[in-house]
């Protein structure tokens, strides 16, 4: 049988419609990976994506990747392609200067010896004012990769190294910093063959590629996550750090942030004489200027509580107003309840605020208020306030839009299926406020909050009354 023609004996016309047929399909497979890369909307979908992404490019079966940004800054995981988390611990047992991907981690290339981690950047925050340093931030080198074409003739390799590659079965790896120019460090990825093997030179430029373009959008999907971390957290510090105890009522909260991060809040405060405060309310907008209304129009609420608690419609009419004088763009909602545990007794107003749902054994209703408008929609606000009287062992929910609204449906229907949920509680339940508030958000929301609506928090607090 005749050999096959080499490149050299093609026609010149033949070898450039096969290269760029090579193009053609790398091109596209490179695009196929990146569309689908781009639609993932967190880290560890982004991740996980990537390495499966280039197990197929490298032509491997299994892998790692790791998220370590070089700031130390957080966050930091490990995950894992074929491999269980038993063996990703066992991986981890390799000592990090040994292991290429704890190399990359460290900013050490093949060519470096071990220990010789270099300064590749300034640190966060160099270059600005009062940090000390006026120069410009250099870009942070970026690592080769690291090719081990057989685990067990490597020469240099940490014993512990060649000891866990035979526990686990693979004979080779391919490690991949996750790292630009400008974004840095943030982490490295490495697949794991069965058999001695490298990929060649066109597979090493398609997951360089491919890597870049993974990198950068990790970094973006960094900052986001980061950004929602703080906007969750001082979200957290302007709402109570625990709920009151106070005789005769037993209290729970469930407060479901979303993405950038809304205006909703409660609050709970003992009063004189043994009485109680509940408010829930939602501030317009979302991001840190709401959260800093928010904080602003709670404490002030908390301020007027103190002050004519058993009036709800005298402490809505002085929030009103102090809203109008401050904050004039801005609307609000909120409702205030004045509770006597001992008499079982609820005075509340409410300013374009859902009402109150009372769960127990003999009825699940929604209480009967008067309709108003928001604060800060009115020259003057006030409405009257409504009084009822929980029997023992009912629970009086209170919750903001943000429930209503994440369930997607047309008002009308969210405000049945909300009835529905709370009609549902199983007795067992019944007694406990917080299981009470889990089965209802349970229900109305079973996948918990969807990342694709921007700004709805959600607020459930339960009171229940012995």
């Amino acid at each position: 049988m005749a050999a096959p023609p080499s490149d050299a004996a093609l026609p010149p016309g033949v070898l450039i419609q096969d290269r760029l047929a090579s193009w053609v399909s790398d091109l596209t497979t490179l695009h196929e990976l990146t569309e689908r890369l781009i639609k993932t909307d967190s880290l560890d979908g982004a991740l996980r994506e990537m390495l499966g992404a280039g197990a197929a490019l490298v032509g491997a079966r299994r892998g790692m990747a790791v998220l370590e940004p070089a700031d130390g800054l957080g966050p930091t995981s490990t995950i894992g392609l074929g491999l269980a988390h038993a063996d990703l611990g066992t991986i981890e047992t390799v000592p990090r200067g040994s292991g290429s991907y704890g190399r990359l981690l460290d900013g050490l290339s093949e060519a470096d010896p071990p220990g010789a981690g270099l300064p590749d950047a300034d640190p966060p925050g160099a270059g600005l004012p009062g940090n000390g340093s006026t120069a410009p931030r250099r870009p942070a080198r970026v690592p080769e990769p690291i090719a081990i074409r057989d685990v067990r003739t490597e020469e240099g390799l940490d014993p512990r190294h060649r000891e866990v590659a035979a526990r686990l079965g693979y004979a080779a790896s391919y490690a991949l910093p996750l790292a630009t120019e400008e974004a840095g460090r943030l982490g490295a990825a490495v697949w794991l063959y069965d058999e001695p093997a490298e990929p060649d030179e066109r597979r090493r430029h398609l997951i360089g590629l491919y890597g870049r373009f993974a990198t950068e959008h990790l970094a973006r999907l960094l900052q986001v996550e980061r950004a929602r971390a703080r906007v969750a957290t001082v979200a957290e510090e302007l709402l109570p750090s625990r709920l009151p105890r106070v005789p005769g009522v037993r209290l729970a909260v469930r407060h479901l942030t979303g993405p950038q991060g809304g205006g909703d809040w409660y609050d709970a405060l003992p009063l004189p004489e043994g009485a109680l405060g509940l408010a829930v309310g939602s501030v317009s907008g979302t991001g840190p200027s709401a959260l800093a209304a928010m904080g602003r129009l709670r404490a002030s609420l908390r301020a007027y509580a103190v002050m004519e608690g058993e009036d709800p419609v005298a402490v809505l009419s002085d929030l009103e107003l102090l809203l109008r004088l401050t904050e004039p763009a801005r609307s609000a909602t909120a409702l205030f309840a004045y509770a006597e545990p001992a008499q079982r007794r609820i005075v509340l107003a409410g300013a374009g605020h859902a009402p109150p749902l009372v769960v127990g054994d003999h009825r699940t209703e929604f209480v009967e208020t008067s309709l108003s408008a928001p604060l800060g929609m009115l020259t003057c606000w006030e409405a009257p306030s409504v009084e009822l009287s929980p029997a023992p062992g009912e629970t009086v929910l209170l919750y903001t839009d943000g429930l209503l609204r994440r369930t997607g449906d047309a008002t009308d229907r969210a405000f049945a299926r909300l009835h529905a949920a709370a009609s549902s509680v199983p007795r067992t339940d019944r007694s406990d406020p917080g299981a009470v508030a889990d089965h209802v958000l349970r229900t109305l929301l079973p996948g918990g909050l969807d990342p694709a609506v921007e700004g709805e928090d959600v607020v459930l607090l339960a009171a229940r009354f012995e």
